[in-house]
Formats: C-alpha cells, sequence, structure tokens
C-alpha cells in the first residue's frame, strides 16, 4: 500500500468541559429573558409600524400625491406662467427692442465711427511724430550729455587710478593675508580637524556601548512583558474570554430565535382572542341583524320609494311632452294665421320621402337625401 495513501489521522480537538455544559444553560436561560421583552417590544414595533402604514401613512401620501396632482402642480404652473408673464417677458421685451437697439445704434455706432474716422488717424500721426523725431532727438540726446562723458571719466580718470590702488593694495593687504593662512590657519584647521576625528571616534564607541546596553534592555523588558502580561491574558482569551464570548453569542442567537417564536405564539393567541371575542360577535351582529335589516330595509323602502321616484320621473316627462306639442300645435297655427298655408308646386312634393330630390323644391331639415332617380320614371323608360 502506498504510505502516501494512507488515511491519516484527524487532527485532535479539545472536547467541551465540564463547567462549559454547566455554564452554557443557565446563560441561555438568563439571554433568554432578557432577550423576549426586546423582540416582543420588536415585534409590536413591526406590527406597529406595518398598521401605521397600511392605515396612515399610505392613504396620507396617497392624498398628498392628488393634492399635488390636482392642486399644487397647475397652480405652480400657472404661477409660472403669471411670473415668466409679468417678470420675463416684459423685461426680455425691454431688452430686445430698447436696449439694444439704444445701445447698437446710440453708443456702438457713434464709438466705432469716433474710432475708425479720428482715433486711428491720429494714434498714426502721433506714432510717426515720435519714431521719426522725438526718440532719435532723446537718444542723441542722452548719448551727448551722460554716455559720452561718462565714458571719459571712465576712460581717463577711473581705470588708472584703479590700476594703481589694485597694485598697492595686492602689496600691503594680499601677501599678508596669503602668509597668514599658509603658515598659521592652515596647520591650525588640521590639528582641529584631528582633534574633532578622535572625539568623534570617542564618542562613536561610547554610542555602540550605549546601543548594546539599551538593547539587551529591551529584549529584557520584551521577555518580562511577554511573561508577565502578554502570556497570562492570551491564556484568559483563549479559555475564559473567548469561549464565554462564543457561548453568550450562541446563547443570544438562540434566546432571539425562541423569543421570536414565543413573541408570534402571543401574537397569535392575542389574534384568536380578538378574533372570537371581537370579530365573531361583530361578524355575527353584521350577518344576523345589520343583514336582514337591510334587506328589509331595501325591500320595503328603497325599492318602493325607487318605483314612485321613476313613475313620477315617466310622469313628468310625460307631462312635459304633451306641453311641448301643445306648444308647438301653438306655434304653428300662429305661424299659419300670420303667413298661411305652405304653396304645393307639384303633388310629388307630398308623396315619397320628405328628402329633397332633383324634382322637389321645398326641403326638411334633417332629413336624409333620397336618391336622385325617380323610380316611377326608370320603370317607365325600362317598360
Amino acid at each position: 500500500m502506498d504510505p502516501d495513501k494512507r488515511p491519516q489521522p484527524a487532527p485532535y480537538e479539545g472536547g467541551e468541559g465540564c463547567l462549559t455544559v454547566l455554564v452554557r444553560i443557565p446563560v441561555r436561560i438568563v439571554v433568554l429573558v432578557l432577550v423576549l421583552p426586546a423582540r416582543m417590544a420588536w415585534d409590536l414595533l413591526l406590527v406597529a409600524g406595518r398598521a401605521v402604514r397600511r392605515v396612515l401613512l399610505r392613504p396620507v401620501g396617497r392624498g398628498l400625491e392628488w393634492l399635488y396632482d390636482r392642486m399644487l402642480a397647475p397652480a405652480g404652473r400657472a404661477l409660472t406662467w403669471l411670473a415668466v408673464a409679468l417678470l420675463v417677458w416684459p423685461w426680455a421685451g425691454l431688452w430686445r427692442y430698447v436696449v439694444v437697439p439704444v445701445v447698437r445704434h446710440g453708443v456702438v455706432a457713434p464709438l466705432v465711427r469716433l474710432h475708425t474716422a479720428v482715433l486711428i488717424p491720429l494714434g498714426h500721426g502721433l506714432r510717426w511724430l515720435c519714431t521719426g523725431l522725438l526718440v532719435p532727438g532723446m537718444v542723441w540726446l542722452v548719448v551727448f550729455l551722460l554716455v559720452r562723458p561718462a565714458a571719459g571719466v571712465w576712460r581717463y580718470v577711473l581705470r588708472p587710478l584703479g590700476r594703481a590702488g589694485g597694485l598697492l593694495l595686492s602689496r600691503l593687504v594680499v601677501l599678508p593675508l596669503v602668509w597668514t593662512y599658509r603658515r598659521l590657519l592652515t596647520p591650525l584647521g588640521h590639528g582641529i580637524t584631528w582633534t574633532a576625528r578622535m572625539l568623534g571616534r570617542g564618542l562613536g564607541m561610547l554610542g555602540a556601548g550605549l546601543a548594546l546596553a539599551a538593547r539587551g534592555l529591551g529584549v529584557a523588558a520584551v521577555w518580562l512583558v511577554m511573561s508577565l502580561l502578554v502570556l497570562p491574558l492570551s491564556w484568559l482569551y483563549r479559555r475564559v474570554l473567548g469561549p464565554v464570548g462564543r457561548e453568550i453569542a450562541v446563547a443570544a442567537g438562540i434566546a432571539w430565535r425562541i423569543a421570536g417564536f414565543v413573541s408570534r405564539a402571543f401574537g397569535r393567541a392575542l389574534a384568536w382572542l380578538a378574533r372570537h371575542l371581537v370579530g365573531a360577535p361583530v361578524a355575527w351582529v353584521h350577518h344576523a341583524v345589520c343583514t336582514p335589516a337591510g334587506h328589509f330595509l331595501r325591500r320595503a323602502v328603497l325599492r318602493p320609494a325607487g318605483r314612485a321616484a321613476l313613475e313620477a320621473g315617466r310622469a313628468a316627462r310625460a307631462v312635459l311632452s304633451s306641453a311641448r306639442e301643445t306648444l308647438r300645435a301653438a306655434r304653428r297655427g300662429t305661424w299659419r294665421a300670420l303667413v298661411g298655408a305652405p304653396q304645393v308646386r307639384d303633388v310629388r312634393e307630398l308623396e315619397g320621402s320628405a328628402a329633397r330630390t332633383l324634382g322637389r323644391t321645398t326641403t326638411v331639415p334633417s332629413a336624409v337625401p333620397a336618391s336622385e332617380i325617380s323610380l316611377p320614371a326608370e320603370k317607365n323608360r325600362r317598360g
């Protein structure tokens, strides 16, 4: 058998001690007692929030939406149109038809003409005057009054004096300073440099010793901290705080679920009580009392009242119709008495359809036009 394919032993896992088993049940009971009121309060708040949203917030939101759609939005559009009509359009018209033409034709056009006809020729003339007369004259004057006298003073006075002074200065000052630097300052600087180098080496050795001592003290301090503080704290966390925290977290989760079951059962019990103590009597009163009373009221009062109203409406319509016919007959009689009966030119106009045809001279309002072909004449032509 291949040694690499042999089953490996499972890693060792420490079992739960008796102390953990003894502490687990009381901790879960205590956590359940503490979590149950919070879970019931949370479920109650959820139910209240859903009821408030269903009963209050949703109708209020729909009412506000209707108010906005039917009143605020049209009012806003009307106010916007009014503001534009009263504020924007007058100022825009004033700017477009008054300010812009006045500025364009009353200010800009004269300024452009002034610039083109006056300022540009005047500028050209001033430029020619400055470049042709003033600048060459100023240059000649500066050269004649400043440059030439300064060049003569430099060439014939200052340069000879400088040469003589430089020779005297090098003999009296520079040579003594060079001798002092070479014979005194250079050896003194070398000695100071050697002394500083030796002092630096000594300080470096002292610093190395202090650093070695500090490293040893740091190692000792780290060992003491690890031995006296970190290891006990890690053991306390690994053996006590970690298991206790995990047990509390697990107990809190289990208690929250158990509290949810208890809260749901309590809510169902309240709903059952409300349904049997309030809903069932109200439903019985509705089915046994209100519904028969409503049916009796509808059969005994509403339907007879409706039929009476219909009969009264029909009678009123009949009276109005007869009165309308009587009024029309009286109006026709009065019109015939005043104007006379209509003259009939053709006997065929009294027969057939009331619509106008090619052979008919009268027209009846709202009559459908009849066919333009006379049926008797068409039969005679075919026969």
